[in-house]
């Protein structure tokens, strides 16, 4: 039977990756023939708290969409209008994402709102229970969005169990990010390095996403000073938006004669760029020192590229071993050996080809699935 369902998370005109993510969830779910709309923010992140250039997007909005901008993170006043606004509403099914303390007040009253119409289901989409980077009254804020939900789903086992440090007994059901669609198709290697302003005969390997220090670039970086990697005819990729000080990074390329081997791309990576630098790529690089699942994987996977991730939170669940990539320790010789191994042993064709029967576990309807099953509408 068809459902009512609304999402609220992130959406156009905001950018990034929960943004894409819930418009696909939308659009995977209209295409199933339920009725979707997303509730999306007016304002998300005080600026004093946002690290980058701007929230908003420069694409066109995405076609097909029902997307409600009204959502105020810092308004108790705007939660609860909004609240008795759905509650009204009476969708059966509401999917909250959840990704930060910082926004369980928010959320966690509109659920309660929500709530009071003895009909809706309120399931969360948790991508982290115990943040990256932790302030003063995390547990507090996270506690008060949990105890407002009937079930979750986690998109890593390391997320699942930290449910359990909240005492949290309610429905709860893993399935892995799946991949995403949204960014255009894979094209030739040769022609996205000319695109791109690369030297086509020079090997990559790319850094993906907003900088941050738990994300390990400087580990990466000082991987890649190995001095048997520039026998290898390659250069790191970094593409991406600083949000933390550039000067830690830029240093370091200095201190580690990195200049030449490094390739900065420090800005938004806009949507219709992303096929580029992962068409371009040999190898995805992820040397995160604290993790619970990536979407940087995902659009690998998408794109058949090879990964190297560390083994922190989930991402080793994604990852088979010298199957499509590398899991190592955050040690930075282990991961210059990996490196080193997948050019002298030329593994790219044998990794991209079990990617794609890996990529198989990926899939939205497999989420859709156990969104409903772990709702009770299953």
């Amino acid at each position: 039977m068809n459902k009512q369902i609304t999402i609220i998370g992130p959406a156009y005109p905001l950018r990034g990756g929960l943004s894409s993510y819930n418009e696909l969830l939308a659009l995977k779910l209209q295409k199933q023939g339920h009725q979707v709309k997303i509730v999306t923010f007016s304002l998300q992140y005080p600026k004093f708290l946002f690290p980058g250039k701007t929230q908003l997007s420069n694409a066109l909005p995405p076609e097909n969409l029902d997307i409600e901008v009204s959502l105020n993170s810092i308004n108790p006043l705007n939660w609860i209008l909004l609240g008795r606004k759905i509650k009204n509403e009476q969708p059966d099914l509401v999917i909250f994402r959840f990704w930060m303390p910082f926004m369980g007040p928010s959320l966690g009253t509109l659920a309660r709102m929500i709530r009071r119409n003895k009909h809706s289901k309120i399931v969360a989409i948790t991508d982290n229970i115990v943040p990256h980077e932790k302030r003063l009254g995390d547990r507090l804020l996270t506690a008060y969005f949990l105890k407002s939900c009937d079930a979750f789903l986690t998109m890593s086992k390391s997320v699942l169990k930290d449910l359990k440090l909240f005492n949290i007994s309610k429905p709860a059901i893993f399935n892995p990010h799946p991949m995403y669609e949204n960014f255009g198709e894979q094209i030739d290697k040769v022609k996205a390095k000319e695109k791109l302003g690369l030297d086509t005969k020079t090997n990559y390997v790319l850094f993906f996403g907003f900088i941050r220090k738990y994300k390990g670039l400087d580990t990466l970086l000082e991987a890649f000073s190995d001095h048997r990697l520039s026998n290898k005819n390659l250069k790191l990729i970094i593409a991406g938006e600083y949000y933390d000080n550039p000067q830690i990074y830029l240093k370091l390329i200095d201190d580690l004669g990195l200049k030449d081997s490094v390739v900065l791309a420090n800005h938004y990576i806009e949507d219709s760029e992303v096929s580029l630098y992962f068409s371009a790529a040999d190898l995805v690089a992820q040397t995160y020192k604290t993790a619970t699942q990536s979407g940087v994987t995902q659009i690998a996977y998408f794109y058949n590229r090879p990964m190297l991730v560390t083994d922190v939170g989930g991402l080793s669940e994604l990852v088979p071993h010298q199957k499509v990539g590398y899991v190592t320790s955050q040690d930075t010789k282990e991961i210059s050996d990996c490196i080193f191994d997948f050019y002298e042993n030329n593994r790219d064709s044998e990794f991209s080809e079990n990617i794609k029967s890996e990529r198989n576990k990926f899939t939205w309807e497999s989420l859709i699935d156990n969104l409903f099953n772990v709702s009770g509408f299953g």
